[in-house]
């Protein structure tokens, strides 16, 4: 199927874009990877008027680490985390989830930010996003705002990004150095999309887990952190017991809509699996 017309234009720099889609209006699109929009285009699921190009934008494909915590660019892409050495283990749940996505000709063009602004139920990065406590660096011609991932996602393909805004990069708060964190998913081949995920991270000090973060996602609308879980575990040194206990909470606290690929019930099944798996891996990098 074609796409549906539309304008397009290629930015040459952030505030040009900036400039562009404020002059768009309301039916304007940003294209990054475009690893997600160009199917929506193809199947006139989505029928912009106009097309803002930013992929070869400057100065939004870095990471960096500072006493502001972990700052991703929004073109990073999904292979850049993959593969990015130096990271420490605090952001491994990053890594984890990168080398998951899709194929490699997706994550070789798919950046975080767009997956981040696309609002997938079932995409990874938020879900890791979640679990670390990531803030959305926003801007737009009118200024910059941050937004707590927490208040940023509100529903299927769904966010608080005004039509002029855009997410310049993604700012993990600062962590412990004793923190760790790890992501798990269950899909039938690499690549699908998963039924379920998890992305756990704690830290441990004296043989405890302390100040624990545990996301579930593809169970609902938007990832969601599983707090009676969090709060079971809270000073618990990760017996095989406790982490049993948690992994039921968990799998009480979520409700996932059955399709035609999986019943709701088995995605509850899955999440408990994952994320008492998740916790035992957390456990042995303690």
């Amino acid at each position: 199927m074609k796409t549906p017309p539309f304008a397009y234009a290629r930015a040459r720099e952030l505030d040009e874009a900036l400039e562009m889609l404020d002059d768009a209006g309301e039916d304007a699109k940003l294209l990054a990877g475009g690893q997600s929009l160009v199917p929506l285009l193809a199947y006139r699921l989505a029928r912009p008027t106009h097309l803002v190009d930013i992929g070869r934008l400057e100065g939004l494909d870095g990471l960096r680490e500072d006493d502001d915590g972990l700052t991703v660019g929004a073109l990073v892409t999904h292979a850049k985390l993959e593969s990015h050495v130096g990271l420490p283990s605090r952001w491994q749940a990053l890594t984890e989830a990168a080398a998951l996505i899709g194929h490699y000709p997706i994550r070789v063009r798919g950046t975080i930010g767009g997956s981040l602004a696309h609002a997938d139920p079932a995409a990874e990065l938020p879900v890791v996003a979640m679990a670390l406590g990531a803030d959305l660096l926003v801007r737009s011609v009118d200024g910059d705002r941050e937004v707590p991932v927490e208040d940023f996602l509100y529903g299927p393909f769904m966010t608080v990004l005004e039509p002029n805004e855009m997410v310049v990069g993604v700012r993990f708060r600062p962590a412990d150095t004793a923190r760790r964190s790890v992501f798990d998913e269950f899909s039938t081949r690499h690549g699908d999309f998963a039924f379920a995920m998890t992305a756990v991270a704690g830290t441990f000090r004296d043989g405890v887990v302390r100040d624990l973060r545990i996301a579930i996602g593809a169970v609902g609308p938007v990832p969601v952190r599983v707090r009676a879980a969090e709060s079971a575990l809270e000073g618990s040194d990760l017996s095989t017991a406790d982490i049993a206990a948690a992994a039921r909470l968990a799998m009480e606290g979520c409700d996932p809509a059955g399709d035609a690929r999986a019943s709701g019930e088995f995605r509850r099944e899955l999440i408990e699996v994952l994320v008492d798996r998740a916790l035992r891996r957390l456990r042995e990098k303690s």
